[in-house]
């Protein structure tokens, strides 16, 4: 039987403090909980989705950055956790630098895209953790996915911004990767207590219809405190409403593929 190739899903939101490492972190761990082999990218110089999956910053030896600045193998790279068929290949602060360093390169936008090439078969689904930022490692992010996850939290300003993540996702559409779909809008941070937050549902709903997911992050106490655990919620609380509202997450995305 022919190897599938793994889906490849970055998220992205250039608005900082939307859930996006949380909603990394706890989808991977779910759709590994569901026996999916997941791989986590970390392209946010923050290194929070490393540490947030228990990787030792400190002992990492290859990291993303050594792979697209000194060519490592990618497979150096590749590091396991605490679950069961995920791995993870951390990011460095390097990484702060590496855009002024890749300027020179030719298809510089191409460059994770071609990491990836040769792993994509050893994993069901591949997700990366982009900065908060739309500069050129998020550019190879977006140009490496299949589709994009936008989370975004549920508060006034929640849909400032996105115009503009939009428009950056339609020109490397045009120009780099035809095949970018978006895969959803995830509201996060959401307390169905406050009528705002029922308010922004509506709006995001409004604005794009079938794009949103069904499931809805709630705020949830143990979601926050289980990275400095170096846990995904999944670990640290079984019971807790992330981990809930994360696995049928990842089952609403795997329902997709069938």
């Amino acid at each position: 039987m022919e190897k599938k190739l793994g889906k490849i899903m970055a998220l992205a939101n250039q608005k900082g403090g939307v859930g996006k490492t949380t909603t990394t972190i706890n989808l991977a761990a779910s759709l590994a909980t569901l026996e999916k082999a997941v791989l986590v990218i970390d392209a946010d110089p923050q290194a929070n989705a490393s540490s947030g999956l228990g990787v030792d910053l400190q002992e990492v030896e290859c990291s993303l950055y050594e792979c697209i600045i000194d060519h490592a193998d990618v497979r150096d790279a590749i590091y396991t956790t605490d679950i069961n068929g995920l791995d993870i290949i951390p990011s460095h602060i390097n990484l702060v630098g590496a855009e002024i360093e890749m300027l020179t390169v030719p298809n510089r936008e191409k460059v994770l895209k071609e990491l990836l090439k040769d792993i994509r078969y050893d994993y069901d689904y591949i997700l990366i953790d982009c900065s908060p930022s739309l500069g050129l490692i998020t550019v190879n992010a977006l140009t490496a996915a299949d589709s994009v996850i936008i989370p975004v939290q549920c508060e006034y300003f929640a849909l400032e911004g996105i115009g503009k993540l939009l428009n950056t996702i339609k020109i490397i559409k045009s120009k780099l990767n035809p095949q970018l779909e978006i895969e959803g809008f995830l509201l996060t941070m959401y307390d169905n207590r406050l009528r705002l937050a029922n308010q922004i549902y509506d709006e995001v709903k409004r604005h794009f219809q079938e794009l949103v997911f069904k499931t809805v992050i709630q705020r949830n106490v143990k979601l926050s405190e289980s990275p400095s655990h170096g846990l995904p919620v999944i670990l640290y609380d079984a019971e807790a409403a992330g981990t809930k509202n994360h696995l049928q997450l990842a089952k609403e995305i795997v329902s997709r593929e069938k």
